[in-house]
């Protein structure tokens, strides 16, 4: 016999427990919840991570570091990547990177680092540019143009 000939003959699903219909039903009485106690009124319901009066598990261990709510994050690119996959002429910035998938979306702002060579004249748009980024590309007859970024401020 193989299960799906078992659930042909008893059927799809298990009908439903009618608690609290009296004693001759098997489950009257306390209606499967015990004697007594919280647990066994209605609405009861348990708090996430109580643990029976036990210091939670959250409580237990220190806490360790803390968050910067002010820093800054950015796309990074380094300009060998920018000679290879543009042609001479091209505007370069977060949202052409991320079409690419050089990025992985146009959100953050884009730094533009050094690493590696450029000869490509391109027009780059980025909220920073490392030193040696920068004379590499107008080494090449290319701009950096320098873009204002939002800063996240206290509020």
């Amino acid at each position: 016999m193989m299960i799906h000939d078992i659930t042909k003959v008893v059927g799809k699903h298990r009908p439903r427990k009618r608690v609290g219909r009296g004693e001759g039903s098997g489950i009257g009485g306390t209606s499967t919840r015990g004697h007594k106690g919280a647990k066994s009124r209605a609405g009861w319901t348990s708090r996430p991570g109580y643990q029976g009066g036990a210091t939670p598990f959250m409580r237990r261990f220190p806490k360790r570091g803390f968050k910067n709510n002010f820093r800054i994050e950015f796309h990074v690119v380094n300009v060998q990547v920018l000679e290879k996959n543009f042609d001479a002429g091209a505007t370069v910035d977060v949202a052409a990177l991320a079409k690419k998938g050089l990025v992985p979306d146009a959100t953050m702002p884009l730094k533009v680092l050094g690493h590696g060579d450029i000869a490509k004249k391109l027009t780059v748009v980025a909220a920073k540019f490392s030193e040696s980024a920068k004379a590499k590309i107008e080494k090449s007859g290319g701009t950096a143009k320098v873009i204002e970024t939002k800063t996240k401020t206290a509020e």
